[in-house]
């Protein structure tokens, strides 16, 4: 069945899909009245909707079934420092798929680029197809700190569980599966790494004297991406063998 994304704020009589999923549905797949699409909103909706109508301006729908997925209890947030395009596309779509509660940007002193003061539309669009393709019902939260190691530390005050991904960490002190397990179900984590070019040693020793704790992710030199989608990987592979009674080993 074909996926596609309707805004939070449409789910309701009478639904109606417009824009470019419209045109996609009339000119490409060429769907026809009584065909069966689904819908998510990125904010636990999913359901399954009959056409009733089908025009590249706009299709009309009947809904079928409609379910509300829960939040999970803990969610995994990863704040990356910013860097450059082909990275953040890559990473954005493996964070949807791997079920991140929320991606935060943030200025470091060795980004490649200045971080927006808000996140961009395309963004955005990168998450919802990552969604589609998954069947993920929740978008991760999109938030950009341009302030610095200042601004990311304020943001983080709620968590109990922050981890820093320091290439110059001990490496005894692997991020290990318990140390995510050992985690209480409803304290969210945070991964902070820094861009490319590694954390300077004073961001660094601002971060630990603060009480993140300092992890290795091994002897290789990671690139950006792959350190993200590592941990966020290794965070979702815990909750999933919790979710089925089986412990990490």
């Amino acid at each position: 069945m074909r996926t596609f994304f309707l805004e939070p704020g449409r789910w309701r009589i009478p639904f109606i899909l417009d824009g470019p999923e419209a045109r996609h549905i009339a000119r490409v797949l060429r769907l026809k009245n009584g065909d069966s699409i689904r819908l998510l909103d990125g904010q636990g909706k999913t359901g399954e909707f009959a056409l009733t109508a089908v025009a590249e301006k706009g299709i009309k729908l009947e809904p079928v079934n409609i379910v509300e997925h829960p939040r999970r209890q803990r969610r995994n947030f990863l704040a990356a420092a910013y860097t450059r395009v082909a990275r953040r596309s890559f990473m954005l779509e493996k964070a949807v798929e791997l079920e991140a509660g929320g991606i935060w940007f943030w200025q470091a002193e060795r980004s490649q680029a200045k971080v927006p003061d808000k996140p961009v539309a395309r963004w955005r669009e990168q998450l919802i197809a990552g969604a589609k393709q998954s069947l993920n019902p929740w978008l991760p939260e999109l938030r950009t700190l341009p302030g610095g190691a200042e601004d990311l530390f304020s943001a983080s005050s709620s968590f109990k569980n922050r981890f820093l991904l320091w290439e110059e960490a001990d490496p005894a002190c692997m991020l290990l599966p318990e140390d995510l397990t050992g985690a209480g179900e409803q304290e969210d984590i945070l991964f902070v790494m820094g861009p490319e070019g590694g954390l300077s040693p004073a961001e660094a020793e601002f971060f630990v004297e603060r009480g993140f704790r300092p992890v290795s992710l091994g002897r290789r030199i990671l690139r950006w991406e792959t350190a993200a989608v590592l941990c966020l990987g290794l965070a979702w592979w815990t909750g999933e063998c919790s979710r089925a009674g089986q412990r990490p080993v």
